[in-house]
């Protein structure tokens, strides 16, 4: 691999060591009640950030490949993957993409679930 190549690892790296802390760090504010409110805004949070970093990356910021890996796919992506669907799913949405980004977004859901319901069934029997 080439040094650029090192350079892109490090970097999302770098990022997503620090979106896994903050998202840790998340789970110690005291919230009541037995819904999910902190998950929730983490996942707010995090898709507003992926929102600002994509579209100051390329049209107002003008950040550097490497800096937008930090953000985008390091930071945002330790922190929640939810910002990443969030954000594929409008771009589809913006390229006019409707129906696509439609069935991504259900799939997406449904199949998460059912993968997540099928790893717990699984790792209950084991």
């Amino acid at each position: 691999m080439r040094y650029i190549q090192y350079m892109n690892f490090l970097c999302v790296a770098a990022g997503g060591a620090l979106g896994a802390v903050l998202r840790y760090s998340a789970g110690f504010i005291p919230v009541k009640g037995h819904f999910p409110v902190i998950t929730m805004l983490v996942n707010i949070t995090g898709a507003f950030a992926i929102g600002l970093i994509a579209a100051a990356a390329g049209e107002r910021m003008n950040l550097s490949p490497k800096a937008v890996l930090f953000l985008k796919t390091g930071l945002c992506g330790g922190f929640t993957t939810f910002s990443t669907f969030s954000l594929e799913t409008i771009q589809l949405f913006e390229n006019g993409r409707i129906a696509a980004g439609t069935l991504y977004a259900l799939l997406s859901i449904v199949f998460c679930l059912a993968g997540t319901a099928a790893g717990m069934l699984l790792g209950r029997k084991l």
